[in-house]
């Protein structure tokens, strides 16, 4: 048996970036979550979280598809450094995105490292550039980690803009370990269960289900996962985060809806893993399900993280839109969109596959 002191020699030889697990209150906190038994937290509907090892062979010996850009992806660096009225959302690239509502901004599980991976040498790469440097972001009133995945939770972004900016981070239960673990204040992480919420600069944050899992190192589930409702005084946002289909959705817009906005993970989906991830045509049915407006699909066109196509999400999302009359923006890397005036969909992907 390690001891506590044994362990934490051990933890302090592990690369930062694999983040801590929680402990002290931290840890009495997770315990005593409805969604955490058993050493580990549960999603509400089960299902598998670990892929078929068979149905990826397959997919990776008969898949044919062209998983990366032909083109560089156009990028849009837009400036954002006057506040404006309404709700507006720039899409910086895979989850990352800025909201701006009543004046306030509210960034959204920024990445902005080459690689989403432990190692800055290995593991999957990005696509595109940035459309705009970290340090160029306008200042942040808050930031929403969706779950600690390499993908969405990147210590060389957090610990820059844990020194550049004074926002706080609002995360799910048991991520702020790793926030400690990188030197984030402590007075600057706000860790909320499922359906808690919090005030912070005049918008109410909650913390929503959501169907995935979570971990960075050995341990897997130790740390929650969510998705989150961002509410202004008059206009509403939901984030998917990462999520396999679920009837969670129904019961988040009939709580927090309607939504003036959904922004829904809609790429790395798979038959091997069809509990994790929304595919295209169910990210239509959770918009549907949770009373949104406008439809901006997330998660998509910067990490090759699935077998399928590269352009296969947004040419999916818009055929689906299409048929049952949902409203759909799909913009470019860096685009700041509109919400009560979206652009047409220009199809400015396809050229590219």
């Amino acid at each position: 048996m390690v001891s506590r002191s044994g362990y934490g020699c051990v933890v302090s030889l592990l690369p930062a970036s694999l983040g801590a697990h929680p402990d002290g209150e931290r840890a009495t906190r997770v315990s005593q979550s409805a969604q955490y038994r058993d050493g580990a937290f549960h999603n509400s509907m089960p299902g598998s979280s670990r892929p078929s090892g068979g149905q990826v062979y397959r997919e990776w010996r008969s898949g044919k598809q062209r998983r990366k850009p032909q083109l560089p992806v156009p990028l849009v660096g837009e400036s954002t450094a006057t506040p404006v009225d309404g709700l507006h959302i720039t899409w910086y690239g895979h989850a990352s995105a800025l909201i701006e509502v009543d004046g306030r901004r509210v960034l959204l599980d920024p990445i902005w490292s080459e690689r989403c991976s432990p190692f800055s040498f290995a593991g999957p790469r990005r696509l595109h550039p940035p459309p705009v440097p970290l340090a160029a972001l306008p200042p942040i009133d808050a930031v929403i980690i969706s779950h600690d995945h390499y993908d969405h939770l990147d210590l060389r972004t957090i610990r820059t803009l844990a020194r550049s900016q004074q926002a706080p981070f609002l995360v799910p239960l048991g991520v702020g370990a790793h926030l400690d673990r990188w030197r984030v204040p402590s007075d600057r992480i706000v860790e909320l269960d499922w359906n808690e919420s919090a005030e912070v600069a005049g918008l109410r944050f909650t913390a929503t289900p959501a169907r995935h899992f979570s971990g960075r190192a050995f341990a897997r589930d130790r740390t929650l996962w969510s998705s989150w409702v961002i509410a202004g005084a008059t206009q509403r946002v939901y984030y998917s985060g990462d999520t396999g289909y679920f009837d969670g959705f129904g019961a988040i817009g009939a709580e927090h809806g309607p939504f003036d906005a959904t922004l829904m993970a809609v790429g790395a989906y798979s038959p091997a893993w069809p509990d994790i991830h929304l595919n295209p045509e169910q990210a239509v049915q959770a918009h549907l399900d949770l009373r949104g407006g406008l439809l901006i699909p997330v998660h998509w066109a910067t990490f090759n993280l699935a077998f399928h196509g590269w352009s296969e999400p947004a040419d999916l999302v818009w055929r689906e839109a299409k048929a049952v009359d949902a409203r759909l923006a799909v913009p470019r890397p860096g685009e700041r969109v509109q919400v009560a005036e979206p652009p047409p969909v220009d199809g400015w992907w396809q050229p590219l596959a």
